[in-house]
C-alpha cells in the first residue's frame, strides 16, 4: 500500500507547535512519556492474552528497549506489547478526541513557571507528542499482536503525517526520535549519552515492573553484540518497607499511574493482614482533573493480584465520590483472570472498598487537624464530589460531615466546620440553618436572610448544586435539624420573651382579611398567603413549604430526565412593611379591587425575582410596572 499524507486534527497541529517551540526547562520529560506508554503497552497484551488464550502474541520476554545512535543522532524506545493497528494509529496519533483539549492547550499557553508547565504536559494522553520536543522528525512503527501487517507513522511536527503498511514490522511499537543537533554547550541535555538515559530512567521509571533495557554502544575492539544493561529496579513501592522509599519516588509512581505532572497532595500507604492480605498504595491529587464531572470521566484505582497487573480503573474499589483517588491496590488471593463483572459480587473486593474509603477519609481528618493549608487545597478542589457521599453513602456519612466544610455568615472568607457551627449557636437555637443559591453574593441578599441578620444567628451558605441534594436527606447533624431558611415556618420571634406571640396574634388578625383574598387571587401559583418572620427590610418573599421539593431541586431532577409535579410555594408577606400596610388598608377601604389585584400580583413577582427567580410572565410583569412607574411620576 502507498504511503498516504493526512493532515493533523487543529488541535493536535496546535499542539505541536506548542512542544517543537517549548519553554519547558525540564525537557527530560519526553523519555519518561514515552516509556510510560511503552509500560502501559505491555500490560494491555498481557490483560488481552489472559482474556482471549487464543490471541498469536509473544510473551516470552516482554520488555522495553532504549537504542541510542550517536552518529545518526537518534533515540528509540521499543516495546513487544500490544501494538497498534493501522486504523488505531491514525485516531490515537492523529487526533486528540478530549473534551477538555481547548481548555488545556489555554493553560499550556499560558503556563509562567516551571511547576505550571510540569502539570500540563502529561493530562489528555499527549505524552507522545512530548518527543518533538526534543526531535526534528519522529518515526514510529508498530504491529498490533495477532495481526500480520503493521504500520509506519513519521511526521516533522510541520502539520501533517504520513502512514504507510509495512509487511515486516515486528510485534509491539517502537517510537525513533531523530534528535535535534547537538548543544555543544549543554551536554546535560544529550540524549544520546548512555549516563543520561540511565539517569532519567532511575528518576522516573525505576518502579516500572516491565525491565527496562539499553543496548550499550560497540566498542572498536569488540565484534560481539554487547549485553543489554536493565536500568530499573521493578521493585514495586507499595511492597517495599516505608523506610526505603523516598518521598520523590511515590511522586514518580502517582506521575506514572495518575497522568498528572503536579505532585500530589497526600500519600496513603495501606497493609491489610490477616485471611486476606493486600497492600494499597494511594494518591490524593492536588488539583482536580477538568473532566472530573463529566460522564467520560475514567475513574477507580489500578488492581494488582500477586504483582501481576489485572485492570486499570478498577471503580469497584472505590465509591464515585472518590473518584478522584489515583494509586494501586494489590491483593493476594483474587484469580488472575477476574473480571468486571465478577468484581463487583466479590466479597473479598467489598471488603477492600470498605477499608480503602475509611482510610481515604480518616486521612482527610487528619489532614484537617494537622494541616489546614493543604485541607484547605483539598477542599476546594475536591469538596463538591466528596459532598456526593453524604447522599449515596450512608454508612460513612457522619465521617463525611465531620470533614466538609461550608461557606457561613460567621466569617467572609473561612470556611466552617458543623461543630465548629453548634459550638457557635445562640443560647435557645435548636437548629441549624442554611441557604442554597448559586453565589454567596446571591444568598447574602435574599429577603430569606434579613431576619437571621438582624438577630445575628449563624447561616451556612450552600452554593454547589449537590447541597440542595444532601441538606434534605442528612436532615441533621449530632441531634439537630438542618433547616433551609427557605422552607417551612420559621418564627424567630417565638424565641423571645418579649410578649411577641400576643403581637403576632393582633398582626394575624389585622391582615387576616387581605391574606384570604390574596390567597384566593393568586391560587394559580401559590397554596398560601402568611404573615412572615423572616422579613425586616423587604415587603414580601416566596418559600417552600418544609416538605416540599425547592424550585432549584426541582429543576436538577428535570434535568436529569426525571418527571417531578411542581410544587406550589407560600407567599410571606412583613406586616411591617408599608407596602404591605398600604395594601391592607386599601383592601378594607376599597370595594373595587381591581388595581388591587394587579399590585398584589406585582409583590408576588417581585419576591419571586428576589429569590432568583423568573415571573410567570415576564411580558406582563413588565407591562404592569410601567404602568405604575408612569403613574408616579
Amino acid at each position: 500500500m502507498p504511503t498516504e499524507t493526512f493532515e493533523f486534527q487543529v488541535e493536535a497541529r496546535q499542539l505541536l507547535q506548542l512542544m517543537i517551540h517549548s519553554v519547558y526547562s525540564n525537557k527530560d520529560v519526553f523519555l519518561r512519556e514515552l516509556v510510560s506508554n511503552a509500560s502501559d503497552a505491555l500490560d494491555k497484551l498481557r490483560l488481552e492474552k489472559l482474556w482471549d488464550d487464543s490471541l498469536d502474541a509473544d510473551l516470552s520476554d516482554p520488555h522495553i528497549e532504549i537504542d541510542i545512535d550517536k552518529d545518526a543522532r537518534t533515540l528509540t524506545v521499543r516495546d513487544n506489547g500490544i501494538g497498534m493497528s493501522y486504523d488505531e494509529v491514525g485516531q490515537l496519533i492523529g487526533t486528540i478526541a478530549n473534551s477538555g483539549t481547548a481548555q488545556f492547550l489555554q493553560e499550556l499557553r499560558e503556563a509562567k513557571d516551571k511547576a505550571g508547565e510540569d502539570g500540563l504536559i502529561g493530562q489528555f494522553g499527549v505524552g507522545f507528542y512530548s518527543g518533538f520536543m526534543v526531535a526534528d522528525e519522529v518515526t514510529l512503527l508498530t504491529r498490533r499482536a495477532g495481526e500480520s501487517q503493521g504500520t509506519r507513522w513519521s511526521s516533522r511536527g510541520e502539520g501533517t503525517y504520513t502512514l504507510e503498511k509495512v509487511d515486516d514490522a515486528p510485534q509491539g511499537t517502537s517510537v525513533t526520535l531523530h534528535l535535534k543537533p547537538a548543544d555543544p554547550e549543554n551536554q546535560l541535555h544529550d540524549y544520546t549519552s548512555p549516563w543520561k538515559i540511565r539517569e532519567i530512567i532511575k528518576r522516573y521509571s525505576d518502579f516500572i515492573t516491565w525491565p527496562i533495557r539499553m543496548v550499550p554502544e560497540k566498542s572498536g575492539d569488540d565484534a560481539g553484540t554487547p549485553e543489554p544493561e536493565t536500568l530499573n529496579s521493578m521493585k514495586a513501592l507499595w511492597a517495599r518497607p516505608r523506610d526505603e522509599v523516598s518521598d520523590d519516588e511515590y511522586h514518580e509512581l502517582y506521575k506514572h499511574i495518575g497522568h498528572d505532572w503536579r505532585d500530589p497532595l497526600e500519600t496513603i500507604r495501606l497493609q491489610a493482614e490477616g485471611t486476606f492480605e493486600y497492600q494499597a498504595l494511594l494518591f490524593l491529587p492536588a488539583h482536580a482533573p477538568h473532566d472530573l464531572f463529566t460522564r467520560d470521566f475514567k475513574r477507580g484505582v489500578q488492581l494488582y493480584v500477586k504483582r501481576v497487573f489485572i485492570m486499570d480503573d478498577c471503580e469497584a474499589l472505590l465509591p464515585p465520590y472518590l473518584r478522584f483517588v489515583k494509586g494501586v491496590v494489590d491483593a493476594a488471593d483474587l484469580s488472575l483472570n477476574v473480571s468486571r463483572e465478577i468484581l463487583q459480587q466479590d466479597r473479598h473486593i467489598e471488603m477492600m472498598r470498605r477499608r480503602l474509603t475509611k482510610k481515604v477519609l480518616s486521612t482527610v481528618k487528619e489532614m484537617m487537624t494537622k494541616d489546614q493549608e493543604r485541607y484547605g487545597t483539598f477542599w476546594r478542589e475536591f469538596g463538591t464530589v466528596l459532598k456526593e457521599g453524604l447522599v449515596t453513602d450512608a454508612e460513612n456519612r457522619d465521617a463525611i460531615l465531620a470533614v466538609a466544610s461550608f461557606a457561613s455568615t460567621h466569617h467572609d472568607t473561612e470556611p466552617t466546620t458543623l461543630k465548629q457551627y453548634v459550638e457557635r449557636m445562640k443560647d435557645g437555637q435548636e437548629d441549624i440553618y442554611y441557604l442554597t443559591g448559586e453565589s454567596r453574593q446571591s444568598i447574602e441578599n435574599s429577603p430569606h436572610m434579613e431576619a437571621f441578620r438582624e438577630r445575628g444567628i449563624e447561616v451556612l451558605l450552600l452554593t454547589d448544586p449537590v447541597d440542595e441534594v444532601w441538606a434534605d436527606a442528612v436532615g441533621e447533624y449530632e441531634g439537630k435539624k438542618l433547616r433551609s431558611v427557605a422552607k417551612g415556618q420559621i418564627d424567630l420571634d417565638a424565641k423571645d420573651e418579649d410578649g411577641s406571640d400576643d403581637d403576632r396574634e393582633k398582626q394575624t388578625q389585622e391582615y387576616a382579611g387581605l391574606l384570604g383574598w390574596m390567597k384566593e387571587r393568586l391560587d394559580e401559583d401559590i397554596k398560601d398567603v402568611r404573615l412572615s418572620s423572616r422579613l425586616t427590610v423587604s415587603p414580601a418573599c416566596v418559600v417552600s413549604d418544609a416538605h416540599d421539593l425547592t424550585p432549584a431541586l426541582e429543576n436538577m431532577y428535570r434535568a436529569m430526565g426525571q418527571e417531578v409535579p411542581r410544587a406550589k410555594r407560600i407567599l410571606e408577606l412583613n406586616p411591617d412593611h408599608q407596602l404591605v400596610k398600604g395594601l391592607n388598608q386599601a383592601y378594607k377601604e376599597r370595594e373595587d379591587r381591581t388595581e388591587l389585584a394587579e399590585t398584589a400580583e406585582l409583590l408576588y413577582s417581585l419576591a419571586v425575582l428576589a429569590e432568583g427567580g423568573q415571573p410567570k410572565e415576564p411580558a406582563r410583569f413588565v407591562k404592569l410596572m410601567a404602568d405604575r412607574l408612569e403613574r408616579a411620576l
